[in-house]
């Protein structure tokens, strides 16, 4: 069972692999993501229990001395975390009442505004986007009620914007069926 995510965030790729290789000889974890991301960033995300992770995004942040940008540990990360990441989400709906976004300056607290939106709200999160082709920011793309995307993207925001992260917080109320197109 994937309990927990943790993720950090570099500015080398050189110490993004060395943080890598720490994260994977540290515990028991699988790893989601681990790739060069825009702006000659790295990031690695794993999955396991709270534990692993715990002990994972630890032994990385030890063999990372420099070049930290972000980092997070998300216990009991929402199930729709995953699918949304993997960009495997199927909406059922021709166009939602809304549609939410937070765009933040880091990948990291993109996936943890992600996670408190979903937690809060009863939103479908559709799109978490990771630094590619972004300068190295994030985004979330999550539908639902009006009330509800309100309710997840103000959440998700305050995560972020008390790390000083947050580019953008938009609801967008009946989007227009193009504009929801471009990103289903």
């Amino acid at each position: 069972m994937l309990e927990a995510i943790g993720m950090i965030e570099l500015s080398s790729v050189g110490i993004g692999l060395k943080v890598q290789d720490a994260m994977l000889k540290a515990a028991d974890v699988s790893l989601v993501l681990g790739r060069t991301i825009c702006s000659g960033k790295f990031i690695n995300v794993v999955t396991g229990s709270v534990a692993a992770v715990q002990a994972a995004v630890d032994a990385g942040l030890d063999a990372a001395p420099d070049g930290i940008i972000d980092h997070i540990l998300i216990p009991n990360v929402h199930k729709s975390v995953f699918p949304a990441l993997g960009q495997s989400v199927q909406l059922h709906t021709e166009t939602p009442g809304a549609i939410g976004i937070i765009e933040t300056f880091s990948a990291s607290s993109a996936l943890e505004a992600a996670d408190v939106a979903a937690k809060v709200a009863a939103v479908t999160l559709y799109r978490i986007h990771l630094a590619m082709a972004l300068g190295g920011k994030g985004f979330v793309l999550m539908a639902g009620t009006v009330a509800d995307c309100n309710s997840g993207v103000n959440a998700g925001a305050e995560v972020v914007r008390g790390k000083g992260l947050l580019v953008s917080a938009v609801v967008i109320p009946g989007p227009s069926k193009e504009l929801y197109a471009e990103y289903i």
